[in-house]
């Protein structure tokens, strides 16, 4: 067994998807949700179905206080913690940066940026060697986002992409000799909610011919990524910001 492992907002998308893959790989699953206690419930089932372990813990990653609920319930409920997914994002509908409001932008900094410094803060304590753990891995879910800049729709998000492509980096270094490998996967479009939130249901659509590939990606292709990253077929990566993005 390899441990466990915490993805956040996995009940739906991209973590729905890592979750199950983890779960086959081998890792003790928490399938980490904000509301849809149903769609959490289900990815749990088809893990236990398939002789997988998995618990599904509720939590806004917005709310410290969340945060150190849910990494205590992986303490008490699931083996030692090996891996983090920070997989919990949102957007909201498009706007220019002239008609975006505080509460807005506190809204999308404090779930994409803050949400995802604190959980691995708590990862990195459990996983540090220094500190006890068994070393581990943790993958950032960013998004090209961070460089194309997505003007006139939402330039927060992108932003707030950037700043985690800069916290990867960063945190890949401060723990490189703790056993703690940091990488990121920066998603391009994919057929996902997500954009349900930003007001365009049919987003994916709408672009795809703007990439490379002519298509929009599936969270299963992403997925894929994020767990290669966590795996020892990647140990000697960290710091690293890969991109599945059709060649956008």
């Amino acid at each position: 067994m390899k441990g466990s492992i915490i993805i956040t907002g996995a009940s739906r998308g991209i973590g729905a998807s890592l979750a199950v893959r983890a779960a086959a790989a081998g890792y003790e699953v928490c399938v980490n949700f904000h509301s849809n206690q149903g769609a959490a419930d289900e990815v749990v089932q088809k893990i236990t179905e398939a002789g997988g372990r998995a618990i599904a813990v509720q939590g806004d990653v917005a709310v410290e206080q969340d945060i150190l609920s849910l990494f205590k319930t992986v303490d008490r409920e699931l083996a030692p913690l090996t891996a983090l997914v920070n997989n919990a994002g949102i957007l909201e509908t498009h706007a220019s940066v002239t008609d975006m409001t505080f509460d807005r932008l506190q809204r999308v900094m404090t779930t994409n940026v803050t949400g995802s410094f604190l959980c691995a803060k708590e990862a990195v304590t459990r996983m540090a060697l220094s500190k006890g753990g068994q070393g581990g891995g943790i993958v950032n879910i960013s998004s090209v986002a961070a460089r194309l800049g997505s003007p006139h729709e939402y330039v927060d998000y992108a932003a707030s992409k950037g700043a985690i492509d800069a916290f990867t980096i960063g945190l890949a270094k401060e723990v490189a000799e703790d056993g703690i490998r940091v990488n990121a996967v920066r998603p391009g479009v994919i057929y996902t909610d997500i954009h349900k939130l930003g007001g365009e249901p049919d987003r994916v659509d709408r672009v795809k011919e703007n990439v490379p590939m002519k298509r929009g990606g599936l969270p299963e292709e992403v997925a894929k990524a994020a767990l290669w990253l966590l795996s020892e077929e990647a140990s000697y990566s960290t710091g690293i910001l890969l991109d599945v993005s059709g060649g956008r």
